[in-house]
């Protein structure tokens, strides 16, 4: 999402290019070239914009670097995810990032192409070592895979996907490429205005994690 991005922008002063599609921001760190885009939410864009990634510039390592909902008591809002193994919900087809910087890689982040809500699916993930879930990484990462390009995960945690914090009339208030659909949450708001406070600590989650899932990105850059 921009919100996901904005973060990278500022800590890594990239600019913006005229690219139509995906728009590309440049920038370096060290002797590191960098170039970083938003792939909007979803697997199929998410897919579609790494194919159009690689194909515009050569990438030697691909970093997927956002917020993901947290799983089980391990995680808090904010806790970073690097995980060691990444499995798409769907296919169960599974992709092991690459070790990129000093961090230790843990647990297993699932994407799923939808919102998940079932309280007996979370359990089960829990129980099989999943501590976040997205919906992007696992389709970027078979793109990667496809391509042949290594990839590492940077997440940090926004809110507890299992708490029914985040529902279908929530999930709404965002549109595919990531942006608020205003008139969305003009609506929500009065319409269910009992649930401001609950849209503020989501707001407070999502802040927090991206910040900090940006700032692990940028520490993964340094020599170690």
């Amino acid at each position: 999402m921009p919100a996901e991005l904005r973060p990278l922008l500022r800590l890594l002063s990239l600019r913006r290019e005229p690219s139509p599609d995906p728009v590309l921001h440049r920038g370096t760190s060290g002797q590191i070239e960098i170039v970083a885009t938003s792939t909007g939410i979803g697997v199929r864009r998410a897919a579609r914009v790494t194919e159009q990634l690689l194909d515009s510039v050569p990438v030697d390592h691909l970093m997927v670097v956002g917020i993901a909902g947290g799983i089980g008591a391990s995680v808090e809002i904010g806790t970073l995810v690097v995980p060691e193994l990444v499995i798409d919900l769907a296919s169960g087809a599974e992709h092991r990032p690459a070790l990129l910087g000093d961090f230790v890689q843990r647990g297993t982040l699932v994407t799923s192409d939808g919102l998940v809500v079932d309280p007996e699916t979370f359990a089960r993930l829990d129980r099989r070592g999943v501590v976040a879930i997205d919906m992007e990484t696992a389709a970027i990462a078979e793109v990667c895979a496809r391509r042949g390009c290594p990839f590492s995960a940077f997440r940090a945690i926004s809110d507890h996907a299992d708490d029914g914090s985040i529902d279908a009339a929530v999930f709404g208030l965002t549109r595919a490429d990531g942006s608020p659909d205003l008139p969305a949450v003009a609506r929500f708001l009065v319409t269910r205005p009992w649930r401001i406070p609950q849209l503020a600590r989501l707001a407070r989650g999502l802040s927090r994690a991206t910040k900090v899932a940006a700032a692990a990105a940028v520490q993964s850059l340094q020599p170690v």
